[in-house]
Parts: C-alpha cells; sequence; structure tokens
C-alpha cells in the first residue's frame, strides 16, 4: 500500500480538504526513505521551483507530518489550483493543477467611474496568476469605490473565459445602478438652532431637483462622519461647551435607493467665558506677558476656535523667549449656576523632541518645496503638536490636494520625530465659459482659463475675456505666492478694455497697458501690497452734443503710477463673512514716465455682526480723494463715479457734478459713501441658496477743476432704502434689488430696479 494525502481548493477560499489512506505495517516498514520526488501537472511552473516550496526532500522518511506541512506550503503560494501527494514505491509524487495566468482584465457596463480609474483601485494585473481570494478581494474592493460614489446598488460581477494554455481573461461586468440618494436628514434635540438652520452647517443634502450639478445629496460615509465634526465645531463656537453628538445614524432604505440621515444632539446651555488664567508649571517661567497674545476675553461668547488660536499665539510667543519645548493644555470648566466657563492655560514642560525629517509623498506633480513652505516645522526644530496641527490646515488651504493627512511618527533616535506628510492630489485647472445679463453692461459672455498650480510650482496662470454690449475686456496675470522663496507675492497683469459710456457720459473708453504687483504680510491680519501700473489711454466717439468738458478730454495719453495698500482683515470668513471686520488704506501716485498727474486717497471699510443664525447685520463706509499736482488737471478716468452698485437707487454715474445742458456726468474729486444692511433668511429652503437683505444707502460725490455756470455740483448726501434678494442658483449667482431714493439732488439720475444674472458651466 501507498501513503496517500491531497489537498483540493473546493469551497471557500482558504478550506482545505485533506485525504488519507492507512498504509500498511508491511509497506510502512519496508518502503520508509524517498529515493525521488517526482512533480507531475506543471506546465509553466519550473519543477525546481516546486520543490524549493516543499519541507521533506530525496532521502528523508516518509514522514506524515512533513507531507502535510509540505501541502500548506505549496497551496499558500497562490500558484495551485489543486495540490496532492501521494506514494508510489520508493517516489513522492507531487501532482498539482496550476492556478491560470490572466490574459487580459476587461470592465463591462461602467459608465460612471472610468476603466483606468476602476484598474488602479485591484489587485489583479495582466500576465499575474489568477486566485478566488484575490478576485473576492478585488470585487469588494470595486464594490467599496461605488459605495464612496454613492452608488450603493452596484453589483460587480466577476467572470473568467478559459483560453489555451491555461490563460483566462478576466470581465468585471457591472450593474452600476442609480446614485443612492439622501431622501430626508432628521435632527433631534436640537432647540437653540432649527433643522432648516443645522442643514446649512453640515455638508451632506437631502434630495432636491435643482442639484443636478452636486453630489453632497448623494450619502458618503466620510461626509457623515465630518458632517459630526461639523455640528460640534459649530455650537462650541457659538458658545455651547456642552454640546455632544449623542448619535448619528445613516439608514438605508428597503429598496436601496436613498438614506435617511438622523443626528441624535445635545446642545446644553450657551456660555460666556468669565475668567482666563495661565499657568505655569515650568519653573522661571512668569506667564503674564502671554496674556497680551491670547485672543478670548472675560465677557466673550465661548468659543473653541479661538481657544485653539491663543494656544498657537502662546506657543509662538514662547518659543520667541527660549521656551521652545512646551505644551500648553486648555481646560475648560464650566459653571452651571452662573452659564461661564473658566478658561486655564496650563504650560507644561514638553518633552524635548526635535523634528529629524519631513517625508512627503503622494505629490507626482507638485513640487515638494510646496508643501514644505506651509510646514510650520522644519527640520531641526522642536516638534510641537499645535504647529504641526495648523501645518496641516494651510496644507490643506492651498486647495491643491483632495486629501491630507500630516502626522508624526518616531525618529531613529529617543528625541527624534519624524514627519510624515501624505497627499492626494486633485485637478488644480478652470475652465470656465459664462453668460447673463447686467443692467449696467447689459448681455454678456465670458471664458476663463486658470491654473492654480502652474507646472506644479503653486504658481498662478489665468486668461480671461468678457464680451458685453457695453464692454469688451482682456486679462492675464501671473502670480507667484512666494517670490524668492519667501512669504511674498509677486505677479504681472496685462490687460485690454473697451468701454462704451455714451449714455453716462457721451464717450468711449479704453485703455490697454500691464501691473506689476507685490504683496507681503505685516502680521497675521495685516498685509502690505505695492503695485506699479502703465496705461495708454484713449478717449474718443464722443458725442457732437457732448459736454465742452468732456470734449476737452478727447485724445491719445498715458499713465504710470505706483501704489500702495494696506488691508487689515479680521472678517471670519473671507467668502461668506458673519462676523468681524475688514479695512484698506490705499494710495496712489502718478509719476513721471507718463501724461498724468495726480495723486488720490482711498480709505474704508466693512464690519459685520450677527444677530442670529443666518442674520447678520453689516456697515460699510468708504471715502476717497483725487487731485492733480505739477500744473496738471485730473483726467475724467481718473475720477470718482459714483452710483448703480455703488449707491444702489442711482443709475450708474447718476450721482456727482454734471453739465447742466448735455446731462453728461463728469465725475468728481471727491466722495464718500456707506451702507447699513441686513441679511436675513426667506423662509426658502436653505440649501436653495436664497437670501433677502434690507438696506439703506447713502453718499455724495463733488469738487472739480472746471468750474462754470453750466456744471451742476453739490456735496449734499443722497439717501436711499431697498431691499433685495440673491441667489446662489445652479447656473450661476443672481441678484436683485429694489432701492428708492429719499433724498437726492434735481439732476440725479435714478434707477430703481437693478438685476443681474450670470452662469459658468
Amino acid at each position: 500500500m501507498s501513503l496517500a494525502l491531497s489537498v483540493l481548493w473546493l469551497g471557500a477560499p482558504g478550506v482545505l480538504q485533506i485525504a488519507a489512506a492507512a498504509p500498511s505495517h508491511k509497506a510502512h516498514a519496508s518502503a520508509n526513505v524517498i529515493q525521488n520526488i517526482v512533480v507531475e501537472g506543471n506546465q509553466r511552473i519550473e519543477t525546481s521551483t516546486v520543490l524549493s516550496y516543499i519541507n521533506i526532500q530525496k532521502g528523508d522518511p516518509f514522514n506524515q507530518s512533513l507531507i502535510d506541512s509540505s501541502l500548506k506550503s505549496l497551496y499558500a503560494t497562490g500558484l495551485f489550483a489543486d495540490v496532492s501527494m501521494h506514494q508510489d514505491g520508493h517516489d513522492l509524487v507531487i501532482k498539482v493543477t496550476e492556478n491560470p495566468l490572466i490574459n487580459e482584465i476587461r470592465f463591462e457596463g461602467n459608465k460612471k467611474l472610468k476603466t483606468d480609474d476602476l484598474k488602479s483601485e485591484i489587485q489583479l494585473r495582466a500576465r499575474m496568476v489568477l486566485t478566488r481570494t484575490k478576485v473576492q478581494a478585488d470585487v469588494e474592493r470595486l464594490q467599496e469605490i461605488y459605495r464612496l460614489s454613492g452608488r450603493f446598488s452596484a453589483v460587480i460581477d466577476p467572470q473568467i473565459i478559459k483560453l489555451s494554455q491555461n490563460r483566462v481573461n478576466l470581465i468585471f461586468k457591472i450593474t452600476e445602478g442609480p446614485e443612492t440618494l439622501i431622501s430626508r436628514i432628521n435632527f433631534i434635540g436640537n432647540r437653540r438652532f432649527s433643522a432648516d438652520a443645522l442643514k446649512t452647517i453640515i455638508r451632506s443634502r437631502e434630495e432636491r431637483w435643482y442639484r443636478f450639478w452636486s453630489h453632497d445629496d448623494t450619502y458618503d460615509q466620510d461626509r457623515f462622519a465630518y458632517d459630526q465634526e461639523l455640528l460640534r465645531r459649530f455650537y462650541l463656537n457659538h458658545g455651547y461647551a456642552g454640546f455632544h453628538v449623542r448619535a448619528a445614524v445613516a439608514q438605508l432604505s428597503p429598496d436601496r435607493k436613498s438614506f435617511i440621515l438622523t443626528f441624535s444632539i445635545h446642545e446644553g446651555q450657551r456660555y460666556k467665558v468669565g475668567s482666563v488664567d495661565i499657568k505655569s508649571n515650568i519653573a522661571g517661567l512668569n506667564p503674564d506677558f502671554l496674556n497680551k497674545v491670547v485672543t478670548i476675553h472675560t465677557g466673550d461668547w465661548y468659543k473653541m476656535d479661538e481657544i485653539e488660536r491663543s494656544v498657537i499665539k502662546m506657543t509662538d510667543s514662547l518659543g520667541n523667549h527660549q521656551f521652545a519645548f512646551v505644551d500648553i493644555q486648555p481646560g475648560v470648566v464650566p459653571d452651571r449656576q452662573t452659564h461661564t466657563v473658566a478658561i486655564t492655560f496650563t504650560i507644561n514642560e514638553g518633552q524635548k523632541t526635535f523634528v529629524h525629517d519631513i517625508n512627503i509623498s503622494g505629490n507626482t506633480r507638485t513640487e515638494d518645496s510646496v508643501i514644505r513652505r506651509q510646514m510650520l516645522l522644519v527640520e531641526g526644530d522642536p516638534f510641537n503638536k499645535s504647529k504641526l496641527k495648523e501645518s496641516e490646515t494651510r496644507i490643506k488651504n492651498l486647495g491643491f490636494f483632495g486629501n491630507v493627512k500630516v502626522k508624526a511618527v518616531p525618529g531613529t533616535a529617543p528625541n527624534e520625530t519624524n514627519v510624515d506628510v501624505n497627499v492626494t492630489e486633485k485637478s488644480t485647472g478652470e475652465l470656465s465659459l459664462g453668460g447673463g445679463y447686467s443692467t449696467t453692461d447689459g448681455p454678456l459672455a465670458d471664458f476663463t482659463i486658470k491654473e492654480n498650480n502652474f507646472l506644479g510650482t503653486g504658481r498662478q496662470v489665468s486668461l480671461s475675456a468678457m464680451l458685453a454690449a457695453k464692454m469688451t475686456q482682456f486679462d492675464f496675470s501671473y502670480t507667484d505666492p512666494y517670490f524668492m522663496d519667501r512669504n511674498m507675492t509677486a505677479g504681472i497683469d496685462l490687460f485690454n478694455v473697451t468701454q462704451d459710456l455714451q449714455i453716462q457720459s457721451s464717450y468711449n473708453y479704453s485703455k490697454a497697458g500691464m501691473g506689476l504687483r507685490f504683496g507681503y504680510p505685516l502680521s497675521e491680519r495685516l498685509r502690505q501690497d505695492l503695485g506699479l501700473r502703465w496705461e495708454a489711454d484713449n478717449v474718443s466717439g464722443i458725442a457732437p452734443n457732448a459736454s465742452i468738458y468732456i470734449q476737452e478730454q478727447a485724445g491719445r495719453y498715458t499713465t504710470a503710477a505706483i501704489s500702495q495698500t494696506l488691508t487689515y482683515d479680521a472678517r471670519d470668513s473671507k467668502i461668506e463673512p458673519t462676523s468681524g471686520f475688514i479695512t484698506h488704506f490705499m494710495t496712489e501716485v502718478a509719476v513721471p514716465g507718463g501724461n498724468a498727474r495726480y495723486y488720490k486717497f482711498d480709505t474704508g471699510g466693512t464690519y459685520y455682526y450677527p444677530i442670529a443664525h443666518q442674520w447678520v447685520l453689516s456697515f460699510l463706509g468708504d471715502a476717497g480723494y483725487v487731485h492733480g499736482w505739477g500744473g496738471k488737471t485730473v483726467r475724467i478716468n481718473e475720477r470718482f463715479f459714483l452710483g448703480g452698485d455703488t449707491l444702489r437707487g442711482f443709475a450708474d454715474a447718476g450721482v456727482g457734478p454734471r453739465d447742466f445742458a448735455s446731462e453728461d456726468s463728469l465725475g468728481g474729486n471727491k466722495y464718500y459713501r456707506g451702507t447699513v444692511q441686513l441679511q436675513f433668511p426667506t423662509g426658502l429652503p436653505p440649501d436653495l441658496g436664497v437670501t433677502a437683505h434690507a438696506f439703506t444707502d447713502f453718499g455724495s460725490l463733488w469738487s472739480l477743476n472746471e468750474t462754470g455756470s453750466g456744471i451742476q455740483n453739490s456735496s449734499s448726501p443722497r439717501v436711499s432704502v431697498g431691499v433685495g434678494f440673491s441667489w446662489q442658483s445652479p447656473m450661476g449667482p443672481m441678484s436683485i434689488d429694489f432701492a428708492r431714493p429719499i433724498k437726492k439732488e434735481s439732476y440725479d439720475k435714478v434707477q430703481q430696479f437693478r438685476f443681474s444674472f450670470g452662469t459658468r458651466f
């Protein structure tokens, strides 16, 4: 008799079925040594390769445990679909059935996801050995990819087509199914903020017909987790120190076509800051000097963002005072009786760890330097958790990457820490075509091509054109946000503009030229920008009945000007501010190199005050002055004009000095204007993007070098009141304003209705 063991690939992957025939005692005694090992059934795999995987050799006894382990070793290679071993006299015979070789991998039925994208996600490749385990793993990965794209009903069916020479084609037949949309979003436990208000805070959206260009109404597990963090940060930044999400459930409907999201939350009470203390556990460190850098104070509403900002500012200040290794822990103790919190920043001595290496991966296009210059830590710096977190935020804010992960890992020495930065790049180019209508310029069309990460350097290049009934404009700009590898911005602009100003002032105007820009931050919020501009101007097409003061402006001339602008920005958001303020102060001087001679000042700002959620009161104020020097007067294109968008209720250039006979607007050398506006919700679903506003505008424009009885010129204030609507429609922004002047001069031009609409696709 012979000893026979076999392993068959049957049923689920990884299940071994072993069969053994019991030998007779006589055969075992006479044939217990292996004289030859014979391999049968192998086609592509060399015999020597098969023998290299087994644990038994020629001359060894027929040992059952060694044969058993050899069978498992051969099966574990993944090269064989079936393996058996048996004794034939003095020979050990190994019979194998090789797994097939993949000739080609194809995808059928995929329309929403590209084949190249799917191929990059699976393990199997052409010319690899096919195993059931790997096929199943790839099916699961493909299903996960479709779930991430919002298609939870997708079905992946792997099919194998056998070819000659033990080769196969692997085909993934895909039924993508519809996107799994979010049919409803529920909130439980919210009292201070309505469900509609909270829906505007999170990223997920309920299914609506007008979201055909957005995927926020498809269920995404990662987005759902991010929604919980957005809710937490929203409440913690509005004073609700005890807020937490009790539970968040995403329930799939029985037909697998939609999800219902439910957030169960605990709001708690709203807290103000009762006290702010700084405690030091470091010998010799008196923390009193840190009080001036703390950004949250007694009497403020509790805000988590301000606590984090204070930690970073204190860490930087301590570093400047030679305390590099610190760990600042903010402690928040609520008083439920007074609804205040006591904040204590405790400074502990941090572990003396230095940054050894910063390793950047995932950036196939973007240069390492673009990422490194956003890092607040460099090799050799003391390691700091706050700066590490802020560095991750700065990299995300570039907008070049879909995913950013920055983490600290142990170095080779106890006092060393490495920083791993992993990014996933995304498209940074923009191509937009647009069309619309403006009360000022009439029907319009525009084209813009823009690259925000030119050649992976972080530089920005854009080319745009706008064609309108009353205006044509071409622009090219190039910006280096880190000029000479420093935190300075430099750029160049080329422009060509043609305007039809016949209605306002009976002439046409064109200019072409270039500008150089240079800017740098003076502090976290204060910025200085410098500019140099040269342009060729032309006033032409003057109507026969135009004002004599307009006719005197006819002809070509040049302007060379230098400018500087100081900007202080303390808004909570640069896109949709709800609190804080922004101010600016600009000066410009026309210098030799052109025909113009003037100096100009312009200053102003806007303050935002949140009354309630989605109710924002804002105050705007601007003023300007321009004056000629060197015996020159200020030409019409350098003067100020007021009206239209800058003073609603009045036409473009509808306010200010005007020729009595021709009614042409002449512009002015001095102006001021202001706005008090209240923005509030309309009662429509917040995610429609429709907001309303009520306002009052006031201002005046006056002063000319020219004088004469035919010039109407008054510095009296003009005032208007009105209401308006703004809609961030799927086809672009739309705005409508109705305003009525309640104080004006008889010669002012009125325009009570203004409408603008634009689209980009």
